[in-house]
């Protein structure tokens, strides 16, 4: 099927059940931090965009939600499967982003370059969506705060040096700063910015 032809497929074939799902899984994965979770609502995006970031898409953005769509992701269509699926609108500014989505060979920026909201209205801020190679088998974190029973541990392959000392950042921060979801294959792990993140050992 041509790119022009792939807006309009791709979505949920049962929209509202399928939406409501999809919804339940990302708060129950935000209320458990660094757990991972199944999107079980099949969503199938342009390429390079995967099935777990095309369901939540699907999901949270609509006409009040601009979205941030990383170079790959633009240059494959996304900006119109988007706008006709959910009808969001794609910003080039991250600190006008509440939601972006990054693909598999596009590197995490800055996290301090998207919208970290304000103190009045902390909400007004990004939730990144960042694909990963694998939700295991990487470098192993400690994750300690609310939603965790002691500590928890995750170790999702693909995550840059320098996460440890960019997610310390952003939780400074707090109540603003960006939401991270991680996503691989069908599969995510939220990271709240309320979260405490630091490498096993350190």
């Amino acid at each position: 099927m041509d790119g022009k032809n792939a807006i309009y497929t791709g979505g949920f074939a049962e929209p509202v059940y399928a939406a409501q799902a999809a919804f339940r899984a990302v708060m129950d994965a935000m209320a458990r931090p660094g757990s991972i979770h199944r999107l079980e609502a099949a969503a199938s995006p342009p390429l390079p965009m995967n099935a777990a970031a095309g369901a939540i898409a699907l999901t949270l953005c609509d006409h009040d939600t601009p979205v941030y769509l990383s170079k790959s992701l633009v240059e494959a269509g996304l900006p119109g499967w988007l706008a006709f699926q959910t009808g969001a609108l794609v910003t080039e500014d991250r600190d006008e982003a509440m939601f972006a989505f990054l693909d598999l060979d596009s590197p995490l920026p800055p996290l301090s370059t998207f919208a970290s909201g304000t103190q009045e209205y902390p909400d007004r801020s990004t939730t990144i969506v960042f694909e990963l190679p694998a939700l295991d088998g990487g470098e192993e974190y400690l994750l300690s705060g609310p939603g965790i029973d002691g500590t928890a541990s995750m170790a999702p392959r693909g995550l840059p040096a320098s996460f440890e000392d960019m997610w310390r950042a952003n939780h400074a921060l707090y109540p603003r700063g960006v939401d991270l979801v991680l996503v691989a294959g069908q599969d995510m792990l939220c990271l709240p910015r309320t979260v405490n993140i630091r490498k096993k050992g350190h």
